[in-house]
């Protein structure tokens, strides 16, 4: 069985997470943005 990862949905994931994670703990709103910018950033290049 071949796994493939679909690189259109990991955006999407990590976003979901990142607004539950903000959700839940507001105080940590930088250090969530900043994650994400660097992982949507490295995804980016990477793809």
């Amino acid at each position: 069985m071949l796994v493939t990862t679909d690189f259109l949905r990991i955006p999407a994931t990590i976003a979901l997470v990142a607004g539950l994670v903000i959700l839940w703990r507001p105080q940590l709103l930088n250090y969530v943005v900043a994650i994400y910018l660097i992982t949507t950033g490295l995804l980016g290049l990477i793809h």
